[in-house]
């Protein structure tokens, strides 16, 4: 293996051949002998070997039949979208971390209690403060640069349960990246989301009829940050020859699609338009109901 600036050239173990790996790639198929192979990159504290990794289950013929199917739905996507979409598929394994923690918070809440008096309808508020402590697992943030966190999170779940410990045999054949986002990036998103799902612990830890002005504060203890490979599969979608394809993600595990599709103002005029009219038929159907009578 010879490294030049950023990428680096590797021997198939096939037949041979030299290959040219980028430097977010980890694994890739010769052009040669279409034979699978994996880099073996010295670990580094940004850019660890994978800890898990799961397997493709959506073949590509199922995850293009989602995507078609999904396309089918937009009724405000561009003209020609539904007919004559071209799509450009792969399956990628894209580095993600999994990180779990022990949250310990302390809360302030105002508890709603409703009650009756006699035939009135009462309603008080109390003040309630106290501490909360939880296991925070299974939280999943990205690790790639190409794909933000917010599209991951469109697409979960991911079944951890169904984690394998990671070795090359688990992404031969497949593409698979390199993490691009440094650990202490991918921590802070992680946190982030670690704050969510405290914030939902806690409102359905609240007692009462209902609560308001929930406010709290967590120290996050035990955190783990594990570099997980997940499967996605990736396709840009051309409508239209004139116009830049956009992107959508199918999850490889659960089949799950999201995408930002253009939107046809056209359409949306149209629609806004048609709505007027109805509203303005019914109006006037009224005003004759009433001038009959």
């Amino acid at each position: 293996m010879e490294a030049s600036s950023s990428r680096l050239s590797v021997s198939c173990e096939s037949c041979g051949a030299r290959m040219l790996f980028d430097a977010h790639q980890r694994s890739g198929r010769c052009p040669y002998c279409d034979s699978p192979n994996v880099v073996d990159r010295p670990a580094t504290y940004n850019r660890p070997d994978p800890l898990f990794a799961l397997r493709i289950l959506v073949s590509s013929d199922s995850a293009r039949e989602r995507l078609r199917q999904w396309i089918k739905g937009k009724r405000m996507g561009p003209k020609g979208l539904r007919k004559r979409a071209q799509e450009n598929g792969r399956a990628v394994y894209l580095p993600t971390y999994l990180y779990s923690a022990t949250a310990h918070s302390r809360f302030r809440a105002e508890i709603r209690e409703d009650y009756k008096r006699g035939k009135e309808r009462k309603r008080e508020y109390r003040v309630l403060t106290g501490k909360h402590a939880a296991y925070l697992g299974d939280i999943l943030v990205t690790a790639s640069r190409g794909v933000p966190n917010h599209e991951v999170e469109r697409i979960e779940p991911f079944y951890t349960d169904n984690l394998l410990r990671y070795s090359p045999k688990v992404i031969s054949g497949w593409t698979s990246e390199e993490p691009s986002m440094t650990r202490e990036e991918c921590l802070a998103l992680a946190r982030e989301e670690s704050g969510d799902r405290v914030r939902g612990l806690l409102e359905s830890f609240m007692p009462g009829d209902g609560h308001r002005n929930l406010r709290f504060e967590t120290d996050l203890a035990e955190e783990s940050l594990d570099l997980t490979l997940v499967p996605v599969w990736v396709f840009s979608v051309q409508y239209d020859e004139n116009k830049p394809p956009f992107r959508v993600l199918v999850n490889g595990q659960t089949g799950k699609v999201y995408g930002k599709v253009p939107i046809s103002w056209r359409k949306v005029l149209l629609l806004a338009l048609s709505v007027a009219c109805a509203t303005g038929v019914f109006l006037l159907f009224l005003h004759w109901l009433g001038a009959v009578h």
